[in-house]
């Protein structure tokens, strides 16, 4: 995820809190695939599906690491998702995750995975969601 644009990474955030103008840009001018990620960690399967069908593994795989997926997380690790690894670690609140991230720049993500927090924590979940 560090290829896109702070700008867009912010947009992506606000998404996540709900926000549909955001949500409806996102899918409109290039970036279906954070619509659908946000989508998914905000509980939509039929996001996640697209995501796995249409060429985004590694972002699905985040949905369900951030939702404590060993088998995803396992995923994210062998395939050299390294970042998204710490970033679903961020998202459960792991100290060392967030201090990684701010000692390398990405700030970002600790603002997203604070994001990501705030709606899981205001949340109650379907754990009839697929895993992945």
């Amino acid at each position: 995820m560090t290829e896109y644009e702070p700008k867009i990474l912010i947009a992506f955030g606000e998404s996540i809190r709900g926000n549909e103008d955001i949500y409806r840009w996102l899918l409109k001018n290039g970036y279906p695939e954070l619509a659908a990620l946000s989508s998914a960690i905000r509980g939509s399967d039929e996001a996640f599906q697209w995501l796995m069908k249409n060429g985004f593994p590694h972002l699905a795989a985040l949905d369900s690491a951030i939702d404590n997926s060993v088998n995803a997380y396992a995923w994210l690790i062998e395939n050299n998702h390294y970042v998204l690894v710490v970033f679903s670690d961020a998202c459960r609140n792991k100290p060392e995750a967030i201090a990684w991230l701010a000692e390398n720049n990405l700030e970002i993500f600790i603002h997203l995975s604070a994001v990501i927090r705030q709606f899981r924590n205001s949340q109650t979940y379907d754990y009839h969601k697929m895993h992945f």
